[in-house]
């Protein structure tokens, strides 16, 4: 409950900022060029954490966001997301998580699918300035190494960003967007006691994750 509660003081928070600098900015009322953004990141295409779709450590991730341009300021959009992990995402950089990637020690005893749809709200700062706020609610399924359920379990996934909006091509239409995150979860208490004590050992977030995300506007 509390966790609920700062999530929504984050939202008011935002949202108050976002009308106020709207007001002192003179309540700008130029026409938004795009409506529409579709976008996914860089990474999907190309799959850094393993050799293929069925490797052992690739995370088959698939993920999409479509976003509206209330102004030339706020952003609002769904995401749809699924991917499948090997291990704890909670491993940070300096506990040795490009290391660990190799290390079966720290591999589950199976994989954890991941799939939901959430909202995000992006808002430009300065220039291709932004800052942007992720909520998914996400369903899990472990699978056992033979791709067997064991069982079923609830994550609310999180996600902040800070990054820089780059448009070009022909009425720049086309952009991307490299970014930091921290990522933050909630919630997943039931899994299968063998993912538990894997997932003891680790964070409940994942501080400093760089992306970049590609995309269309229209």
């Amino acid at each position: 409950m509390k966790n609920i509660l700062i999530i929504l003081l984050f939202f008011s928070t935002f949202g108050a900022f976002a009308q106020k600098q709207s007001q002192e900015e003179g309540e700008e009322k130029t026409e938004v060029t795009h409506k529409w953004r579709v976008s996914t990141p860089y990474f999907i295409l190309t799959d850094p954490i393993g050799g293929g779709w069925n490797d052992r450590t690739s995370t088959q991730m698939i993920e999409l966001h479509v976003k509206r341009n209330l102004d030339n300021k706020n952003i609002i959009g769904l995401k749809l997301a699924t991917w499948r992990l090997f291990q704890p995402m909670g491993i940070q950089y300096w506990d040795g998580l490009l290391d660990k990637l190799d290390t079966e020690s720290e591999f589950y005893p199976g994989h954890v699918r991941e799939r939901g749809i959430g909202f995000t709200y992006q808002r430009m700062l300065w220039k291709g300035l932004f800052a942007a706020v992720e909520v998914l609610p996400q369903f899990q399924t472990y699978m056992d190494l033979e791709g067997n359920k064991i069982g079923n379990d609830f994550k609310l996934y999180n996600s902040y960003h800070v990054g820089y909006h780059i448009a070009f091509g022909k009425k720049k239409r086309f952009f991307i967007e490299p970014q930091i995150h921290v990522n933050h979860w909630m919630f997943d208490n039931n899994a299968p006691e063998a993912f538990k004590v894997i997932d003891d050992k680790w964070k409940n977030y994942f501080l400093f994750e760089p992306n970049i995300y590609i995309g269309m506007s229209f």
